[in-house]
């Protein structure tokens, strides 16, 4: 569980980056969690957008993403959800 100066430092790292995934109609896939995964573990921080036309709510949407590739979810600001999880063998972010 990360504490509040915690995301808070998450959030100022994320700000720059743009999102790698996007959730649309199809909502969330399982080869999708997977991805998802593979890409926390190589950089530990990303963004991922919902469009327009995801029928699933935004926030039922980024509670299935982080529990089921175990991330910690940073914050859901607008369509745009920041996650985080620490990588086994490429650690980058030292979290305060």
């Amino acid at each position: 569980m990360l504490t509040n100066p915690q995301k808070r430092f998450l959030r100022k790292n994320a700000h720059s980056l743009h999102p790698i995934f996007q959730v649309g109609k199809g909502g969330v896939t399982p080869n999708m969690i997977i991805q998802i995964a593979e890409a926390l573990e190589a950089r530990e921080l990303i963004k991922v957008s919902i469009l327009q036309n995801c029928e699933v709510p935004k926030e039922e949407v980024a509670e299935t993403i982080s529990s089921r590739s175990g991330a910690e979810l940073v914050q859901v600001i607008g369509r745009t959800i920041i996650l985080y999880k620490e990588s086994k063998n490429k650690k980058q972010i030292v979290l305060p």
